[in-house]
């Protein structure tokens, strides 16, 4: 069963992991994958928004990284992918405890267990005013 969280403040009834890390610029590929009318579609039926265009790269400090790994066992919600391409899941997350987000999770082989990104209906580097560097925490619903 889905349930949509309405703020962030009502995630904490749910199990969740909290992860911190700070923003980077990442190779753009993000922004690609988010192109594709078909994940874009996926990604608002499963989250309720329309996604900006590029995600928000998070680089997690260590003590996070063993923390994330529990991703990889959690079911989240399938991207079904178009011939030729990737599985990747989504969860629910809040940003900073303010912003009501998703993290896409690609499934192919070598992806970096120290990342995450973040999607939202706006640009979560100018709605936060983030830049490179900046410590960001992430909690994600399971």
């Amino acid at each position: 069963m889905f349930i949509r969280i309405k703020s962030c403040k009502e995630s904490h009834l749910l199990d969740a992991v909290c992860l911190k890390g700070k923003v980077f610029s990442g190779k753009r590929k993000g922004t690609e994958f988010l192109s594709f009318p078909w994940v874009r579609r996926q990604i608002e039926e499963k989250l309720g928004f329309m996604p900006h265009q590029g995600t928000l790269n998070v680089r997690l400090f260590e003590d996070s990284v063993n923390l994330r790994k529990r991703l990889a066992s959690a079911k989240g919600m399938e991207i079904s992918p178009e011939p030729g391409f990737c599985r990747g899941r989504l969860f629910e997350a809040c940003l900073m405890g303010t912003v009501v987000c998703g993290v896409i999770v690609p499934e192919v082989a070598g992806y970096p267990e120290d990342m995450i990104e973040l999607i939202a209906s706006v640009d979560l580097r100018e709605k936060l005013q983030l830049s490179d560097g900046d410590p960001v925490d992430v909690k994600i619903m399971l």
